[in-house]
């Protein structure tokens, strides 16, 4: 049994890692197409890159739960073999995608604004920042109903599919956006231009995707199930759970950044350092959550209690093995990888002042990562949010009480604690309601 767990959990664990990989490379080719219009104006265009595809993060953030809200509830169908709930789920998910995507575009004045505001480009960077906005709102439906049917595949146990997706928009995104920058000499405009090409684009390859491998699935949608039938109510309120869950976050990192842009240039290039060690052991534990999302619910829905229990303890183990080897990484060699990042001396120097939070932050994190796709396969994303929500407050509440001669410390220390009690509390919610062979209520 436990051979036939790592083989589950890996087969899908390890496409959703490939896809993690491949997000950043999109940006840096972004950057790097920006870095090269111009020898003159390269630190300008690469500005508006970055903040037009921060204003995007900003705006997309909170509908996440269009991926995981999904996921869990698809897995449970799966397991279940309710084919009619899995038709539904998907046509639920994908519409409210595009509600929100028309939405976007229907305000996207009031929402350049705020984001904007949030940010605090120069007027340089802001103007062509718009540009790089108003070409690429219109990419706003097809990228959140594109989250929706890589959740959708995610619960019917195929990550497969969504890593080739992610790969293939990311692939043509930097032919299309060659091609109109230099081919049609759209210039600056021809990075947004190639984004929404490729975006829809992908969506036109899901339906394909969905039609050829899910052909029966499809054909049982139906309106009246989707927007009256059962599982309504559960399908809106874990996703309101979710959406709640991501503006908490959100609220903490941007309180995160604006920290670290008021304590000096040097101390925002160390605390974005930090930040990408951080990003690159989500990516794996991402990969581990995921599989926890798709195999949890799949054996929720299927009333396998014993096995469930056997899958997270098997979620844990491996998610333990990459948190060794990261933080003892982070802990041995933070100048060699810093020194992979920045070819300045100084912020490397600085960098390795911090060893110690790269080394504990893969430690605190890693039970919150898991419990996540645990959480979200068993659909107790009340239990979830309830715990970002207790470890905000810690935060915030840690930070003002630390002395401000602790500096840039403070910031981390009060960040390694909110991870950490994340994962405690989860912990304890999990013990507390150790799921049965009986549906659990939140």
């Amino acid at each position: 049994m436990t051979k036939g767990l790592n083989r589950e959990i890996w087969r899908i664990a390890l496409p959703a890692i490939v896809t993690n990989v491949t997000i950043p490379l999109l940006g840096l080719l972004d950057t790097a197409i920006a870095g090269h219009l111009d020898a003159s104006r390269g630190a300008l265009y690469i500005g508006a890159v970055s903040v037009g595809a921060m204003m995007f993060n900003l705006l997309y953030w909170n509908f996440g739960f269009l991926r995981m809200g999904t996921s869990g509830l698809t897995a449970q169908a799966y397991g279940r073999r309710d084919t009619g709930m899995q038709a539904a789920i998907l046509q639920r998910s994908t519409l409210l995608g595009l509600a929100i995507g028309v939405l976007i575009i229907a305000l996207q004045w009031p929402l350049q604004r705020a984001a904007l505001w949030v940010i605090g480009p120069g007027d340089d960077v802001r103007a062509l920042a718009l540009i790089y906005f108003y070409i690429g709102v219109w990419g706003a439906p097809p990228t959140l109903m594109m989250m929706s049917i890589k959740g959708w595949l995610l619960g019917m146990q195929d990550s497969r599919s969504p890593m080739i997706i992610s790969i293939g928009v990311n692939v043509l995104n930097i032919a299309v956006s060659l091609l109109a920058v230099y081919g049609l000499k759209l210039g600056f405009a021809g990075i947004a231009v190639g984004t929404v090409t490729a975006q829809w684009a992908g969506l036109l390859y899901c339906w394909w995707l969905l039609r050829h491998k899910h052909r029966g699935l499809l054909s049982r949608m139906s309106w009246h199930t989707a927007l009256r039938g059962g599982g309504l109510w559960s399908f809106f309120r874990v996703n309101g759970d979710i959406f709640a869950r991501s503006t908490l976050m959100m609220v903490l990192n941007l309180f995160f950044m604006a920290v670290g842009a008021r304590s000096g240039e040097m101390v925002l290039a160390v605390n974005a350092l930090i930040m990408q060690l951080f990003t690159l052991f989500s990516y794996f534990m991402d990969g581990i959550a995921m599989a926890g999302e798709a195999l949890v619910g799949k054996y929720w829905g299927m009333n396998r209690g014993k096995r469930l229990h056997s899958c997270v303890l098997r979620l844990f183990g491996w998610a333990a093995v990459l948190t060794l080897l990261c933080a003892t990484l982070y802990a041995a060699v933070p100048g060699s990888i810093f020194g992979l990042l920045t070819s300045d001396s100084r912020v490397v120097a600085a960098s390795v002042d911090y060893r110690w939070w790269c080394a504990a932050i893969p430690v605190a994190g890693m039970a919150a990562f898991v419990w996540d796709g645990v959480f979200i396969g068993l659909t107790r994303t009340r239990a979830m949010t309830l715990a970002v929500a207790v470890a905000v407050a810690a935060f915030f509440a840690l930070y003002a009480a630390l002395p401000r001669s602790m500096g840039n410390q403070a910031l981390w220390f009060a960040f390694v604690t909110y991870l950490a009690l994340r994962s405690l509390v989860q912990t304890a919610q999990y013990l507390w309601r150790r799921p049965g062979t009986r549906p659990l209520a939140d």
